[in-house]
């Protein structure tokens, strides 16, 4: 592995840490010698598995448990960052949930929810974390947005709209801090081979996949992959930017 992709002395947080996506960015960028927070808000067992992993391969992580749709836990997952491991170089984005339906059908609390735990999460760990950040003069912020943020999806109005928010922020937050050495990008995943899509009938996930060029999922592993190279050196002089993992679906 080049040595500039090692992210050895680094310290990063991943919301939404315990399973799916987020489980695999937490375990890659401990393989590159990050010390992980692994955030979650529900699935404890999820989360100390892997920790475990982490510990197992000689790293170093952490559980918190935090709700990060509300302010005041964001606000001390990232003080828990600092504390437990003396700085932080790396936040992730990664918290999510869907609540699928046709906007005739969809309820208050399914829009509120998705606002709430997909995009005001971003706001409410980023603001701490920036200004950290900004006193150290380095930092690394990166969203997993999705391609329906970009394109759009029948059912997710709630969801796409939550995504293309994160994109939005993305681009303003990288205006801000650019000048303090914080680079802030997003990743729009496209179908992912996590527990996410489970609601799907075979013929959704067929049709799905349709709309894939390279005809198939994702694996959690390969947008993991994506978000060590934007936590790494070799990505410094790359922000404000969304970098598609969905196999061709949204071109431009």
């Amino acid at each position: 592995m080049d040595e500039n992709l090692f992210l050895k002395g680094r310290v990063a947080v991943v919301t939404g840490g315990s399973r799916g996506i987020g489980r695999a960015i937490a375990l890659e960028l401990a393989r590159r010698g990050a010390s992980v927070v692994v955030n979650y808000n529900k699935s404890s067992e999820g989360a100390d598995s892997v920790v475990r992993e982490i510990q197992a391969i000689g790293g170093k992580a952490a559980v918190f448990q935090a709700d990060v749709a509300n302010t005041a836990a964001a606000q001390g997952l990232i003080k828990f960052c600092v504390d437990t491991f003396g700085d932080l170089h790396i936040l992730v984005n990664n918290a999510g949930i869907t609540r699928d339906t046709v906007i005739m059908m969809m309820s208050e609390l399914d829009w509120d929810a998705v606002q709430d735990t997909n995009l005001k999460s971003t706001f409410n760990c980023s603001k701490p974390a920036v200004k950290h950040m900004m006193r150290k003069r380095y930092g690394r912020i990166i969203s997993i947005s999705s391609v329906s943020g970009q394109m759009g999806n029948p059912g997710q109005t709630n969801y796409s709209a939550s995504k293309a928010g994160q994109i939005g922020f993305t681009k303003a937050l990288a205006r801000e801090v650019a000048s303090r050495n914080i680079t802030v990008n997003a990743i729009a995943p496209g179908f992912v081979d996590t527990e996410i899509l489970a609601n799907m009938t075979p013929e959704m996930l067929e049709a799905a996949i349709k709309m894939v060029p390279l005809a198939r999922m994702a694996k959690p592993e390969e947008i993991a992959y994506a978000v060590a190279f934007l936590a790494s050196d070799q990505a410094a002089y790359i922000t404000g930017q969304v970098l598609g993992v969905d196999g061709g679906m949204a071109m431009m």
